[in-house]
């Protein structure tokens, strides 16, 4: 049975390594990475392009295994029951299905969760409109720019509802106003739910909106916490 206390923590991440390729041409993107996520925290993975952060992140989702070191859900399940449901991720790429318009793109993990499609369109549309996406709904990925790509994949994120929300860069392609409204919305959907909410970002005035600000140095991940955090790792341990 999937451990639902409070203080269970949702991902467990230890000594965690990936290496990509073998011999001479073997990258390491990620070094020994140990942490924990808690429900409710608001991480920033902050560091530059290349510094790992989208490794560890898909490590996190399960879209990927570890070289080496152990990582778990304690309060989510097992890797296969990760997505679509409890994990939500907005990959840094384009992710949207092309022969969809935008509100079928977000209803579309609903609807692969068994929630029947008029609900599952009711709650893209509301999704889409937290975005201020209301004119976007009939629109196909190759009518749109790429920053409203980039807030309909978070919608899409956003109408799952999950524990565990992961964001790639979720503001790399927009305006300052804009962006500032998506960490809004995210921090808030977040809040309703006591959901975790963990991004990766190379802005500091994105860094500077969550509680927790982690850096990532040539894949080596640094686990800074408040006091208001359980510093002890007992979540993982217990």
């Amino acid at each position: 049975m999937t451990p639902t206390n409070e203080d269970t923590a949702l991902v467990c991440c230890t000594d965690l390594a990936r290496t990509y390729g073998t011999g001479r041409t073997a990258v390491v993107a990620l070094h020994g990475a140990t942490c924990e996520i808690l429900p409710g925290e608001h991480i920033a993975l902050m560091g530059p392009s290349g510094s790992g952060k989208t490794t560890l992140l898909h490590l996190i989702a399960g879209l990927d295994q570890p070289t080496t070191g152990t990582i778990s859900w304690p309060a989510l399940g097992d890797r296969s029951a990760l997505r679509p449901g409890p994990v939500a991720l907005v990959l840094q790429g384009p992710s949207l299905l092309a022969p969809l318009d935008a509100v079928e793109n977000v209803a579309l993990p609903l609807i692969l969760q068994g929630i029947r499609e008029p609900e599952a369109r009711v709650r893209a549309v509301a999704a889409l409109e937290l975005l201020e996406l209301a004119d976007l709904h009939t629109k196909l990925p190759e009518e749109l720019s790429g920053g409203q790509m980039q807030r309909i994949a978070i919608a899409r994120a956003l109408a799952q509802r999950p524990r565990l929300f992961l964001a790639d860069e979720p503001t790399g392609q927009l305006d300052h106003d804009t962006a500032s409204h998506v960490i809004d919305v995210l921090l808030q959907a977040a809040a309703e739910t006591d959901a975790a909410l963990v991004i990766s970002t190379h802005d500091p005035a994105v860094g500077e909106r969550l509680d927790q600000r982690w850096p990532v140095v040539d894949g080596r991940l640094q686990v800074t916490r408040t006091s208001s955090t359980n510093p002890t790792g007992a979540a993982c341990s217990a």
